[in-house]
Formats: structure tokens, sequence, C-alpha cells
């Protein structure tokens, strides 16, 4: 198949987002929560993404930009014209969109902590780049979470035991253990909106001041 000497892409106007008609067949759902958070991240740096839609103004791709957009009273927005795709080429990528980017594609975990941690270290607010705290609380995390692991049925007793891992260390924990570290972590994220830098706080003893 000859790709197109042509794209969507290759023009990008501004449309009034009143004008802006929403797929009715749109199978893909977004929380308030998600739109909170793109409205979080384009009051942030703007908007970085052209909405996609057809010649008569349905959305192909963007409705949650949309709704940001409808949440921030933003007037007008950028968009690109599929001009020329058939009814199926348009439904189908209404699909596509969402489902390519996420098929096969993951993080380098190691490499993700590293740029979040110089990021924090910058004082940029790393709730904007999606995350939600409990990920970055295990992304960050000096240790594994609170509650260990457990183990099946057969195991020794050390085994089948809670246990707080650090490196090579298992530390067997009580249930009023658990409850107490489990408790010191909430009020940790209440304070910081985090968990990162949580074992730290513990050693310095700053959660007894």
């Amino acid at each position: 198949m000859e790709i197109a000497q042509t794209w969507a892409a290759d023009h990008v106007e501004r449309r009034a987002v009143a004008d802006l008609i929403a797929y009715a067949r749109n199978s893909r759902t977004h929380t308030q929560e998600q739109v909170d958070a793109v409205a979080a991240s384009i009051k942030e740096w703007g908007w970085t993404t052209p909405v996609l839609i057809d010649e008569r103004g349905s959305i192909i791709a963007g409705h949650c930009r949309v709704l940001a957009a409808r949440k921030l009273k933003i007037k007008e927005i950028p968009v690109m014209i599929a001009a020329g795709w058939s009814d199926a080429q348009r439904r189908a990528y209404v699909i596509a969109d969402n489902q390519l980017a996420m098929t096969g594609s993951g993080w380098d975990k190691t490499l993700l902590k590293v740029e979040l941690e110089d990021l924090i270290a910058e004082s940029f607010d790393i709730s904007l780049v999606g995350f939600d705290i409990a990920e970055l609380g295990d992304l960050l995390a000096d240790g594994v979470p609170i509650g260990g692991e457990k183990s099946g049925a057969g195991a020794s007793n050390e085994e089948s035991t809670d246990l707080l891992k650090f490196d090579k260390q298992k530390i067997p924990l009580a249930a009023d253990e658990i409850d107490g570290l489990n408790a010191l972590v909430s009020r940790y994220v209440e304070i910081f909106g985090l968990a990162h830098g949580f074992v730290r706080w513990l050693i310095e003893g700053k959660h007894l001041a």
C-alpha cells in the first residue's frame, strides 16, 4: 500500500470547542480523575497534541482532551482534519488510536525511577506525569510495599509470615506491626502527597515529632 503524500497532521487549525461533536459510539471511557489529570497537564504544558476530527467536526481522537478543555473553559483548541477518510476508517481509528498506544509498550523501570527522582530533586510536581500516588510509591520505594509477601500452602512458618523486605533482608511482621506501618505510610502520604522518602522519614524519627 502506498503511503499517503498528505496527512491530517500537515495542517492544524483552531476550532471552537462548542462546535466539536463527540462520537456517540466511542467505546473508550474516561473517568473524572483522568479528565482532571489531562486538564492539569494542559495548564502546565499548554496544548501539545491537536484533536483529530472529520470534516463535519466529529471527534475521532482526543475525546478526553476536549472534556479537559471544557473543564478549563477553553473556547478554541487546535485540531487536524482527517479529510477523505471512509466511514470505516474513521470508526476504526477511534479504537486504534487508544489501543495501538497500549500494545506492546512498557517502561524501563530503572530509567523511569532515575528520571522521576531527578524531577523531584528539581522540585517538579511529578503528579502531573500521570501516575497515581500508589504507583509512584511503588516506583520510588526504598524497600517494597508494606504487607510483604505471603507464600502458598505447605511453606515453612517463616515463608508463610508477612515479611517486610529490604535488599536481602526479610523481616517477619506481626499483625499489629503491619497495621502500625500502614498507618505511618498513610500519614506520610497525607503530608507529602506520595510515598517517596517514607523510609528516610521513618529512620530519621520525624514521625515522632
